[in-house]
């Protein structure tokens, strides 16, 4: 097993934003008091969960893929794989608000390309959010030459797709590499021979939870 636990508690990304919610119910707190600033401290609650950013313990394997979100598996099957022309198995994996937001590289490799696409913000739970909504898509080559694509997809209140990776990076197995802000959703495809190990309506964790085996493994 391999560690990535390195990452703070609470994301980086969230840390403004917890910050600013804590003041504000402190504020309350010391000017009306407890009872007034009751609500305040909830919300606090809810923006700490939110932005949560656990230890995870990595699997190690030849050809693991790993689930590079939390939330549950929402469609499952052969897809056109438009980004790189070609057939496909492709999981989607949908995050609700309650959901652990940063995303983790499936597999370890070479960063081949990032396309970002402007689009709108459906329901991400919808199939159609796959071509419709706004996504960063990430394509990946392992050392043993296979193609992954992993997209991440804003949801119906996203508004912030975040990635850390570029062109010719190398990325290791469940390494954290992006997180987006409020439900949404993340697709991976995968080569079509490869052995998928979820289910349909399954919840997984990202980085730890293995979703598929590539091909020969």
């Amino acid at each position: 097993m391999t560690s990535h636990g390195s990452h703070p508690v609470v994301a980086r990304e969230g840390w403004v934003h917890v910050g600013i919610a804590i003041v504000v119910a402190v504020l309350v707190s010391v000017i009306a008091g407890w009872i007034w600033a009751l609500p305040l401290w909830i919300v606090v609650v809810f923006v700490v969960q939110f932005f949560r950013d656990p230890h995870r313990v990595i699997p190690e394997g030849a050809g693991m893929v790993v689930a590079p979100a939390d939330g549950r598996v929402v469609a499952l099957g052969e897809a056109d794989d438009h980004y790189v022309n070609r057939r496909a198995q492709k999981i989607s994996i949908f995050m609700n608000v309650f959901s652990v937001h940063s995303n983790r590289s499936p597999v370890g490799g070479e960063i081949r390309g990032v396309w970002y696409h402007q689009g709108s913000f459906i329901n991400a739970a919808l199939d159609k959010a796959s071509v419709a909504n706004e996504r960063n898509a990430m394509w990946i080559r392992t050392e043993g030459g296979e193609d992954i694509i992993c997209v991440q997809v804003a949801g119906l209140i996203a508004r912030r797709i975040l990635c850390y990776v570029s062109k010719d990076d190398r990325v290791e197995r469940g390494q954290r590499y992006g997180f987006i802000r409020f439900g949404s959703r993340v697709d991976l495809y995968l080569p079509v021979l490869s052995d998928i190990r979820v289910r349909l309506g399954q919840t997984v964790r990202a980085g730890a939870d293995t979703v598929a085996l590539l091909p020969g493994t």
